[in-house]
Order: C-alpha cells, then sequence, then structure tokens
C-alpha cells in the first residue's frame, strides 16, 4: 500500500512506540518541536508522501510524523480513548510486551489507556489522577538530572516546558506545550512568599518573552531543565545559579495552577 493512499484512508492514530518525535516539518533532518510518548493519540490533519501533520488530543500540539512510527484508529477508538480517565506510567523505564511476548521499553508517563488497541501487556505501576501537591513534588523530583533536549518530555531528554507539562500531566493535569503558554493558565502570584510547592515560576527574555519555566519546591528552591534538569535557588529576582555564582534566569511571574 503506498504511503498517500495510507494518507487518505488514515484520520486518527496513536502513538505504538516508547518515544516518537514531533517535527516541525515534514523531514527527518528538521527540528524536533516536541515529542510523542507511547499512547499519546492525535488526529491527522494533513500529510506530504510519508509523512503526517498530527493534533495532538491532550495538548493540541501540532507537528510532523513519519508515517511507519504511528499506528491507526477508529474515530470511535478515538473518542472511546478521548472518554477514558487518563492512566499513565510512574517508573522512569517501563516494558510492554506483545503477544509474541516481545518488549518494548516505554518512559514515565506513558499513556495507558490504548494498550488493548495495540494489543500490549503492561505490568508495572500505575498513576492516577489525583491533583495532590504531594505527587507533583514526588514525579518531579524522577526527572532529576535528566539531559536538557530540545522538545524532549521524557527522562532520557527534556525541556523546561516539557517537564512542567509531564509533571503536571502524570498527576491528571493538563497543560500546554511551550511556556509562554502555559504562563496564560492558572492564577498569578505577587510574591514568592505567597507560592506552594508545585507552582510554576517563569522567567523572560530581556525583550520580555516568556522563555523558562520551572517548578517550584519548599524552601525558596526551583526544579527545572537547564543542561539538566536541577535544582537551585530562586529569589523575588529570579533563580540564582550556585555554578555561575550569579543569577541565570529572571523571573516573570509565578502561577498557581490549582
Amino acid at each position: 500500500m503506498g504511503a498517500n493512499h495510507y494518507a487518505i484512508r488514515l484520520r486518527y492514530g496513536v502513538c505504538p512506540l516508547g518515544i516518537v518525535p514531533l517535527r516541525s516539518e515534514a523531514s527527518h533532518k528538521s527540528e524536533q518541536r516536541s515529542q510523542l510518548l507511547y499512547g499519546d493519540f492525535f488526529k491527522i490533519i494533513d500529510h506530504r508522501k510519508e509523512w503526517f501533520k498530527i493534533r495532538t488530543q491532550w495538548d493540541s500540539y501540532e507537528g510532523w510524523v513519519s508515517w511507519n512510527q504511528i499506528q491507526e484508529i477508529t474515530e470511535e477508538d478515538f473518542k472511546q480513548l478521548k472518554q477514558t480517565t487518563p492512566i499513565h506510567s510512574t517508573n522512569l523505564l517501563d516494558f510492554i510486551s506483545n503477544e509474541k511476548k516481545e518488549l518494548f521499553p516505554i518512559p514515565l508517563g506513558s499513556d495507558l489507556r490504548a494498550l488493548s488497541l495495540l494489543d500490549h501487556h503492561f505490568d508495572g505501576q500505575r498513576a492516577t489522577a489525583e491533583k495532590i501537591r504531594e505527587n507533583l513534588l514526588t514525579t518531579a523530583y524522577q526527572y532529576l538530572n535528566a539531559p536538557y533536549l530540545w522538545g524532549g518530555k521524557s527522562p532520557t531528554g527534556i525541556d523546561c516546558s516539557g517537564l512542567s507539562q509531564m509533571v503536571y500531566k502524570i498527576n491528571g493535569i493538563a497543560l500546554p506545550r511551550d511556556a509562554y503558554q502555559q504562563a496564560e493558565v492558572g492564577a498569578t502570584l505577587s510574591f514568592i512568599e505567597e507560592s506552594q510547592p508545585g507552582d510554576l515560576a517563569f522567567f523572560d527574555d530581556k525583550e520580555g518573552k516568556i522563555i523558562h519555566v520551572g517548578i517550584l519546591l519548599p524552601n525558596h528552591f526551583i526544579l527545572h531543565a537547564h543542561g539538566q534538569v536541577r535544582i537551585d535557588r530562586i529569589d523575588q529576582t529570579g533563580i540564582f545559579s550556585s555554578d555561575r555564582k550569579g543569577h541565570s534566569h529572571q523571573l516573570r511571574l509565578i502561577k498557581s495552577i490549582l
């Protein structure tokens, strides 16, 4: 079956692999805008030869994926997945198996709602949607020391907004993909002293554009992805880097999402 014919027929899909790059253009050489993790499902809104432009269900993010890294589902399957309560994997690395007993690795935060559709089996731990601050921090600490990766969303590589989005997602709370979009969600706090652990702090550049986000921890610390997922001090000026002996990011605002 040719790719063009397949593209005409396919309108909904799911990610059957652990991590799949979501690219800005229909090319393997194109920039990675984000990632699909196992179980992420989506609508297909365009096609170009062996590439599909998709819109993810969770955060309505758009990008291009290769045809051989996704699997078709029906519109009925798509609607059923949407109506099912999200359930995510909770270990840094888990494995699923197929009917042949072959193992496939999946990262922390994989969506397990499509297991039956994909004929996969999973024996690991599952997280249910519980909007509790303590759970947010427990999840956040699991990403500590993960390398920074533009567009990344897993413990093997993640960016600042991918980190905040995944920590909240695993705990049942939907956030947009990019930092500037996340800054538009929730209630704005005036001072760090008003914040609670799990709130989000946003940082801007000299032009006032939001370029960074981190997760607030107890006692004026922040967990964020900068070179790697790390913990630094934060004050009313911004993030104080012990490595640089100075502020690395300028604080713009703090948001309470819960």
